[in-house]
Parts: C-alpha cells; sequence; structure tokens
C-alpha cells in the first residue's frame, strides 16, 4: 500500500468513525433503536453514500425513488444532486424524523407507506415530482439502502413497474449481488429476471463495519442500468417467468426432473422439449443463459401453451 492510498484509507476510517458516532448520538437523542424486524443497518461511510449518489449517474432534471431512507444520510446527498426526491419510508418514526430534518427542502418529500403496496404512478404524483418534470413523460431512478429480507422483492417490483426507473442503485447483501451480476452458469430465478430487462454490475463492496448495527454479512453496492426494451422480444412475459420459476424449482436436479416437477409434466414430455432446444439433458437451470430459457420458451409457444402441454398427463 503506497504512502497515499494509507492516506486515503486513514481518512475515510476518520469519516467513518465520525458518521456513526453522529448516527449513534442522533438515535440516543430520538430514543430510537435500530428495528431487527425491519432489517434497519443505518449506513455509516460517508464514501459509500457518495458512491450510490454518483452511481445513479443524477442530473438536476432527475427524479429519485429512494427506499427506506431511514435517518436521511443519503438522503442529503440525493437532494443536492436530483430534480427531486420522493423518500418511502415505512417506519413511522423515521418517517415523521426525515420531514422534520428536510422540511425547508423544496425538492423533497416523504411517503409514509409500504413500497410493495403502493405504484411508481402513485408516487410520480408527489407535487415534487410534477414540479421538476414539468409535463415531461414520467421518468425516474431508484436509490435504496434496502433491508436484505425485501431485496428480491423490491426489485421485482421495479423491473416489472410501469412505467421503470431507467437506473436502480442499490446497496444489497454481497452474496446476493454476486448471484444478480453472475453470468450464465451461475444463473439464480432472480439473476434471469435482472438481466431479462436490465445490465446488473457490482459497483463497490461494502464491508459490513460501514453499518450501524453491524450485519453479520458484507454488502455491496449493484447498479442497474435498465434496457428501453427487455433482452427477448416475449409477449407473455409471465408465462415466460413462470417457465423459468418452474426450472428452478428443484435448482439442484437436472432439467429434465426440475421441469417436470415445476410444471407438473412427465418427464418425457419435457425431454422432447429440451431436445427440440438444443439442451443437454444433464444441464440444471442455473447453468441456462437468458437467449436458452427463450428458445425454450418459443417452442412452448408452438405447443400452445405450457398447460396444454401438461394436460396431456392428466
Amino acid at each position: 500500500m503506497t504512502f497515499r492510498e494509507r492516506l486515503i484509507k486513514v481518512s475515510n476510517n476518520s469519516r467513518r468513525r465520525d458518521l456513526l458516532e453522529q448516527t449513534q448520538s442522533h438515535l440516543r437523542r430520538l430514543d430510537l433503536k435500530a428495528r431487527k424486524k425491519l432489517g434497519q443497518h443505518f449506513l455509516v461511510d460517508a464514501e459509500a453514500l457518495a458512491t450510490m449518489a454518483s452511481a445513479a449517474e443524477l442530473k438536476a432534471d432527475d427524479i429519485v425513488i429512494e427506499v427506506g431512507p431511514g435517518l436521511g444520510v443519503l438522503t442529503e446527498e440525493l437532494v443536492k444532486q436530483a430534480g427531486g426526491v420522493i423518500a418511502v419510508e415505512l417506519d413511522d418514526r423515521l418517517a415523521e424524523i426525515l420531514k422534520k430534518k428536510l422540511s425547508a427542502v423544496p425538492n423533497f418529500t416523504v411517503v409514509n407507506r409500504d413500497i410493495l403496496k403502493v405504484t411508481p404512478q402513485e408516487l410520480l404524483s408527489e407535487q415534487v415530482a410534477v414540479n421538476t418534470l414539468g409535463g415531461k413523460p414520467l421518468s425516474y431512478k431508484v436509490v435504496a439502502n434496502l433491508p436484505y429480507y425485501i431485496t428480491a422483492a423490491v426489485l421485482r417490483y421495479f423491473l416489472e413497474a410501469l412505467p421503470q426507473p431507467s437506473v436502480i442503485v442499490v446497496m444489497v447483501q454481497k452474496e446476493v449481488a454476486e448471484a444478480i451480476a453472475a453470468r450464465q452458469g451461475k444463473m439464480s430465478l432472480l439473476s434471469v429476471s435482472v438481466h431479462f430487462y436490465g445490465n446488473p454490475e457490482i459497483v463497490r463492496i461494502v464491508p459490513s463495519a460501514s453499518f450501524y448495527p453491524p450485519p453479520e454479512v458484507d454488502s455491496a453496492i449493484l447498479k442497474i442500468k435498465i434496457y428501453d426494451k427487455p433482452r427477448l422480444d416475449v409477449v407473455d412475459i409471465d408465462g415466460f417467468f413462470n417457465l423459468i420459476r418452474a426450472g428452478f424449482t428443484a435448482s439442484r436436479k437436472q432439467l429434465p426432473n426440475s421441469l417436470a416437477q415445476g410444471l407438473k409434466c412427465t418427464k418425457e414430455e419435457v425431454v422432447s422439449l429440451l431436445e427440440e432446444a438444443q439442451i443437454d439433458l444433464k444441464r440444471r437451470a442455473e447453468t441456462l443463459s437468458l437467449e436458452e430459457w427463450g428458445k425454450l420458451w418459443e417452442i412452448y409457444g408452438r405447443l400452445n401453451s405450457v398447460d396444454d402441454l401438461c394436460a396431456r398427463q392428466d
């Protein structure tokens, strides 16, 4: 490590301690504790905060939906760079604190609701968004320090939303980020979904010491650039993902077994389809590329539907 690198490390550690002390002091003053059931871990790493804001490539006319703003340390970075910030906070206590803390900021609003129970259209109807967008088509970015337990649900929510965000920048568990960013050979149901809608990349690994209270595992900043249209031209997207979900029903099994189990087909029916798609019968769901799933779905389409295909066993 060079002298300059050592200086940077010392500086970052000092800033982290300062932010940690500020966070602890703030929580004590407000008589608050992190709620374990909500997966609350407050980010106290100034460098990570700056990296998240930078990764979103914010402009003065951007609308940001921030999920789980907590005490608002990331929010303060976002309102400096974006045209408007809509913070969605489930915790009543924190939502009220944020409203008071940033009450003088004109391009900011707090929505005290469950993100999974409010639509992007509703959020973008907030006056701060209307003022910033100025009649332009609805466009927004998502920046979030997500509780680990809702990562998959929130990502699916925004990936499938209408309108979709142009960029998603999220703090997630390191292993989850690695699984999402994985290429062919180590795919998961979630990673296939993400790759269908956008291009994921890990921006930075964030150690557990960067949070208060520290979680048991490290985290990562994940950036997903959403495509203008999905990578595959699929009309029945729900049916397509039902097929993929079936393949991951028993992900450690080979495809003839996992698909037969997930689709409630006979193994012989699945084998014939895999052979027509020229997919090796010994492969598992995690090894298929998005394009191979598309090819398999195309063959199902020629047989009308998965339900028709499997009805022959009844």
